[in-house]
């Protein structure tokens, strides 16, 4: 049984909690055009929030509004019960929230451990001054933010990678290590922008497994955009369908399959 104040078991007996975060009447313009208009919709701790739509939809937008690269003319961004003032993205960071990018964006010329650890940069407490000597304290910090990496990296299984230049590495396993880099960071909530753009069947599948273990065993609170409709109705606890930046449904995905302005304007009218 769903409670809107204090959450719900799901079916498969995860625990969905209160609501972390509402989008309240967002919308959001780029001079004369409109990428969001009026869209509003909570996201709640514990679960799996897809948010869906065609190309062009605000999808992205919407993203990078939670995220705090955009700042909405209109509406209001509340998280953990507060509502939420215009932001730099580093402080969105020190607040909980984490993301991957739809295009990859790691350092290809440092290993996946170094990139892992530019994670954990937000965290470090020690001054530049050890940082530089990389003596006294400053290694001693270093070493259980370290600790805490590898950690990451034996949880998505890319150890044999560790070393490697992720410049090198294939398209599959770089999403994997920018997924390491964004779990370093510890976040309350996970964004990931199209996780499985570019992969394979195979590639797919271990990555969707790593979602629902991150969410499962880590308790990460996910929101995510994704195409592919099959991982979404798999993954997704509730869906948000946005349409030319629009609110056209919400729901849990059975009933956003249902839908049939959503079949209409996205899954496609069957005959």
């Amino acid at each position: 049984m769903k409670d809107q104040a204090t959450g719900y078991v799901t079916a498969d007996g995860r625990q969905i909690g209160g609501v972390l975060m509402e989008m309240k009447n967002i919308t959001l313009r780029f001079g004369g055009v409109v990428a969001i208009t009026d869209a509003s919709f909570d996201i709640r701790e514990g679960e799996i929030r897809a948010i869906i739509g065609p190309n062009g939809a605000g999808k992205s937008s919407m993203l990078n509004v939670i995220n705090g690269f955009y700042h909405p003319q209109e509406g209001e961004v509340w998280f953990r019960g507060k509502k939420r003032p215009s932001m730099r993205p580093y402080e969105i960071a020190e607040q909980g929230i984490a993301r991957t990018f739809q295009n990859i964006a790691l350092f290809h010329g440092m290993t996946t451990v170094e990139n892992v650890m530019t994670g954990r940069q937000l965290m470090m407490k020690k001054n530049f001054f050890w940082q530089m000597l990389r003596a006294g304290p400053a290694m001693q910090e270093e070493a259980e933010h370290r600790r805490k990496c590898e950690e990451i990296i034996d949880f998505l299984e890319i150890q044999a990678i560790r070393k490697t230049p992720v410049g090198s590495l294939p398209y599959g396993l770089q999403k994997r290590v920018e997924l390491a880099r964004a779990l370093a960071m510890e976040p309350k909530l996970l964004l990931l922008d199209e996780p499985m753009a570019g992969m394979n069947v195979e590639e797919k599948e271990d990555m969707s497994r790593f979602i629902l273990d991150v969410n499962d065993q880590y308790g990460t609170t996910i929101a995510l955009i994704e195409h592919d409709m099959s991982v979404v109705m798999d993954l997704a606890d509730r869906v948000v369908v946005l349409d030319y930046g629009k609110m056209l449904a919400d729901g849990t995905p059975d009933e956003v399959q249902k839908n049939q302005a959503v079949i209409d304007a996205y899954l496609g009218v069957e005959h």
